[in-house]
């Protein structure tokens, strides 16, 4: 039997699609970089969408890519109201993803700590 997923999880997908070419369309001039979308969380009402970023190759900081993402909200929740058929477009909230810095983290700390063990048994 196929899992069902909710309305929320199918219209953040959805969202997330669209989005993703449309800031890179929206933003390439300026210096945000790669921004990638790594979920997005629409509200069991439809009516907020927090959506998680990712940035690679930027010039300037992680808070300010989320500022410049914030501060064209306006711009993009109109271009979704033109390529979307819903009756109304979430209010969009853009927030960094940590996931992958604390993925690394742990990655370093298990690693050090293999590090640590492998060389205790050799003393």
């Amino acid at each position: 039997m196929p899992k069902e997923f909710s309305r929320s999880k199918r219209v953040g997908d959805l969202i997330q699609r669209e989005l993703a070419g449309l800031i890179q369309r929206q933003l390439h001039e300026t210096a945000v970089g790669m921004v990638t979308i790594s979920t997005t969380d629409v509200s069991p009402d439809l009516k907020n969408a927090t959506i998680y970023v990712t940035c690679i190759g930027n010039t300037m900081g992680t808070d300010q890519v989320v500022a410049k993402l914030n501060e064209h909200i306006g711009e993009f929740r109109h271009v979704l109201s033109k390529s979307l058929t819903m009756r109304s477009i979430p209010r969009l909230h853009f927030e960094y993803d940590h996931t992958l810095e604390r993925a690394n983290r742990l990655t370093a700390l298990i690693d050090s700590l293999h590090t640590e063990k492998s060389t205790s048994k050799h003393d």
